[in-house]
């Protein structure tokens, strides 16, 4: 059985967080393209709805919303998902993977359509962080035993 990495991020939080979609929920992956929407109930997160927009193969090529299927091909591009840095007017050929996610889908990223009742991203609560704060202060040292003082020197 194969297994995915779901990036989940959160537009209104600006945040990401990362989970690992095992045997049964894969198969509620498996079919969907870039831009359907999924459960939270399936990811044990209820109340909340996602979207794909993207993710990768096994081999890390991109995958792309306009090329159909569940291979990767070579696509004459200018602009977009799978190119860097490109000139204007200037076209490349480059390899993607498709829309459709399959198995061998190594990643796939959704972001927050309808939030849940649960939070996403706990955060520590402000007297847990004071308490943190005071734990780490630096130990008083303890006064040194006082020396002895020397022997008066012989005339």
């Amino acid at each position: 059985m194969t297994e995915f990495k779901l990036n989940i991020g959160h537009p209104k939080a600006k945040k990401t967080i990362q989970r690992e979609v095992k045997d049964s929920n894969v198969k509620l992956f498996l079919g969907k393209k870039i831009g359907d929407k999924v459960k939270g109930e399936t990811l044990d997160l209820p109340g909340y709805e996602f979207e794909i927009t993207g993710g990768s193969d096994s081999s890390g090529f991109p995958m792309r919303r306009d090329v159909q299927g569940i291979t990767r091909k070579k696509v004459l591009i200018t602009g977009g998902v799978g190119i860097r840095k490109n000139r204007k007017g200037r076209k490349a050929r480059r390899t993607v993977a498709s829309n459709t996610v399959h198995e061998n889908t190594a990643q796939i990223n959704v972001k927050v359509v309808k939030e849940g009742k649960t939070p996403l991203f706990e955060e520590p609560a402000k007297e847990e962080a004071a308490e943190e704060t005071k734990s780490e202060a630096p130990k008083e040292e303890t006064p040194k035993e006082e020396e002895k003082p020397k022997e008066e020197e012989k005339k």
